[in-house]
């Protein structure tokens, strides 16, 4: 049964729908695994045993009626603890929403639930999804599967490793600024950041309103395609979701990169880890020899694309976390039992209330906000991402997407950049001009470094995802690094 926690959601779905094995016995492997192995990772905040062994009976019962249960049909699933599940609760990572109980399932639950999959429960995260590590979630790190003293990334920390340690087939997560595929790389998963208004954000709390987008972590290109597939569409509860025909991605893939032109901003790549240098390189060799042609590009504002983010971003969570006042939201204080039963469950904690990173970013947006400032710093800002938007436009005209490494480096060490948050900032570096644009990214395992994952990043003009899935699907083939397990 256990190598049922190997296979994809594709390969899955099938197996399920042929009979060849059981949704149930899917599920118990998956939640089998969990208790064996997420003590030492992390990953999850809550679970929904009962639920998931009640829907995989259910559609096996479907399928023994001879009805269809949906293209994902028994596929064990995990969400990030950021958007709204009915029945479980959404924490954001954070004390402050730890009684909080959600009455609705997001729009992209439902759309995963309508087409068989199963949600196993909810995934750890940096508080209110800010952070590159997940070492700011009130509850405790998670920890990188691939090496337990190193950060999983963030803020879809939990999910990424939900995923890379065979947890669920697909996870959830949000990206912000590269919350989805940074710590896709650091993983050694896939991570896909649609385009804006691509995927609805009805249930998903918003940490800044015009960057958020929700996306998949799995295990290959295929499967990216296939989740976004499913939850990818306009949406009338969601005003900015686009109401653009939602492609076959799955049919796109394609096998090989012949034809692609892949820009590659060298002048943008500075100060690289050189273990995740030579493997870009080394990548970037493998498609052209493939028949992609491969371009000198230019990003002339990327390099300013961390400040732009970091006031864009905090402005507007002063706004959206305004909420969380102890009044309309959250917490003030805590009775002395719930202080036992959160130690119980999590260990040690702390008073209900923001965490400093997130009273950090506040306080930074409040001030760029205030009267005075507004003109020097948050419109000076938004000036300079239409200058990073108007960079990828001229560049999408010689290419057909832009390749980057995901990240400066491999995973770092726990505790290694919690001292610095700028040096914890620039993390984030080649994945925050995606989320300015509003253009989609991808993350794509290439090899390792010192034993520890790479990956490489694919960023398409707007709601170009079938060409990013192409690439990414080339480069899984030409590499072999998408199937890699990590030793836990």
């Amino acid at each position: 049964m256990s190598g049922l926690t190997s296979m994809g959601m594709g390969e899955l779905a099938a197996a399920i729908k042929a009979k060849k094995t059981s949704a149930s016995e899917v599920v118990d492997a998956h939640l089998s695994r969990i208790a064996e192995k997420d003590a030492s990772i992390g990953a999850f905040l809550s679970r929904d045993d009962d639920r998931a062994r009640a829907d995989a009976k259910e559609v096996d019962a479907r399928l023994a009626r001879g009805e269809d249960p949906g293209a994902l049909a028994g596929v064990p699933i995990a969400i990030k603890d950021v958007i709204h599940v009915k029945g479980l609760a959404t924490t954001c990572g954070s004390k402050i929403l730890n009684r909080f109980a959600t009455p609705y399932d997001a729009t992209v639950i439902r759309r995963l639930r309508n087409a068989g999959a199963i949600v196993l429960g909810k995934l750890n995260m940096d508080e209110f999804a800010m952070g590159s590590s997940n070492e700011n979630s009130a509850f405790g790190p998670v920890r990188n599967p691939w090496d337990l003293t190193r950060v999983p990334g963030g803020s879809s920390g939990g999910s990424a490793a939900a995923v890379s340690a065979r947890f669920a087939a697909m996870a959830l997560g949000s990206d912000t600024g590269g919350s989805i595929r940074q710590p896709a790389a650091f993983c050694g998963v896939v991570g896909l950041k649609p385009t804006y208004g691509r995927v609805s954000r009805y249930g998903l709390v918003a940490f800044a309103s015009s960057l958020d987008q929700i996306g998949p972590l799995t295990r290959s290109c295929a499967d990216a395609a296939l989740s976004l597939s499913v939850i990818a569409g306009q949406d009338v509860h969601d005003a900015t979701s686009s109401p653009r025909v939602v492609e076959d991605y799955g049919a796109a893939l394609g096998e090989s990169a012949r034809g692609l032109r892949i820009g590659v901003p060298r002048d943008f790549l500075k100060g690289v880890d050189a273990g995740v240098m030579a493997e870009f390189d080394k990548s970037i060799a493998a498609l052209q020899a493939d028949g992609a042609a491969i371009v000198d590009i230019a990003l002339p504002n990327a390099p300013h694309a961390i400040a732009t983010y970091y006031l864009v971003a905090t402005a507007e969570a002063s706004s959206n976390l305004a909420r969380f006042d102890g009044v309309r939201y959250g917490l003030r204080t805590e009775s002395a039992a719930s202080k036992s039963s959160l130690k119980d469950m999590y260990g040690e904690t702390r008073d209900a209330g923001f965490g400093p990173e997130v009273k950090r970013r506040i306080i930074l947006g409040t001030f760029v906000l205030s009267s005075g400032y507004y003109d020097a710093y948050y419109l000076r800002a938004q000036k300079v991402r239409t200058l990073i938007r108007r960079d990828f436009e001229t560049a999408f005209a010689s290419c057909d997407v832009i390749a980057t490494p995901t990240t400066p480096s491999p995973a770092f060490k726990l505790g290694e950049k919690t001292a610095n948050p700028l040096e914890m900032y620039l993390a984030d570096v080649f994945t925050v001009p995606a989320n300015l644009a509003g253009v989609p990214g991808l993350s794509v395992p290439c090899g390792f470094s010192n034993g520890l994952p790479v990956g490489l990043q694919f960023v398409g003009p707007m709601f170009q995802e079938a060409t990013l899935l192409r690439a990414g699907h080339a480069l899984e083939r030409l590499m072999g690094a998408a199937a890699a397990q990590p030793p836990v």
